[in-house]
């Protein structure tokens, strides 16, 4: 019996061509790119969320903080100590909370220490104002002092009554508010 010895090179012109497995190496930097690309996108709309996460989490606490200062309101009018509401006014709002939020840094005068950490409440003792400073303020028009806070305080509203029997009476109060200081664009 005669065996046929076959040679390397006639085995590898009878196999048909195929290509090689794997990735050359210009479609792996087109994949790393894409992928680069695809996290750079990502990465902005987290950030974007958590801007406005941070702004939700704002005015919870301002809302937090209207509703305490209407419980206080409501407890001096029931306690028939109407004079002291004006007190109110100069108050520090973080006071009236049962448990203040972990952001709360506490009192300070203007100018504002450079300690004070970004995402935090503090109360201006010069201005008597509730002061918030974002962590993430991209989209947060800066004020009129070209600063990134925003500054809240409590406004008192009050009317005159329009019966002429009544025009020397003093005028009523009508609303208290916890507000912004000057109006605020974020977002």
């Amino acid at each position: 019996m005669i065996t046929r010895l076959s040679s390397p090179t006639r085995h590898l012109r009878l196999m048909p061509r195929c290509r090689a497995q794997g990735f050359t190496l210009i479609e792996l930097v087109v994949a790393i790119i894409i992928i680069m690309i695809m996290m750079a996108i990502l990465l902005n709309r987290v950030r974007y969320y958590q801007e406005q996460a941070e702004k939700t989490a704002m005015e919870e606490v301002a809302g937090a903080l209207q509703s305490a200062l209407l419980l206080q309101y409501g407890q001096l009018l029931t306690r028939g100590q109407a004079s002291d509401i004006a007190a109110l006014v100069s108050d520090n709002p973080m006071s009236w909370l049962q448990k203040r939020p972990r952001t709360y840094v506490g009192e300070f005068f203007d100018p504002l220490p450079n300690s004070v950490v970004d995402g935090s409440w503090l109360f201006d003792l010069k201005s008597r104002d509730l002061i918030y400073i974002p962590r993430n303020h991209d989209n947060l028009r800066p004020n009129k002092e070209g600063k990134t806070w925003i500054r809240f305080h409590v406004t008192t509203h009050y009317e005159t009554s329009r019966l002429p029997s009544l025009q020397d009476a003093p005028p009523t109060l009508t609303g208290i508010l916890f507000e912004p200081v000057e109006p605020y664009v974020w977002f």
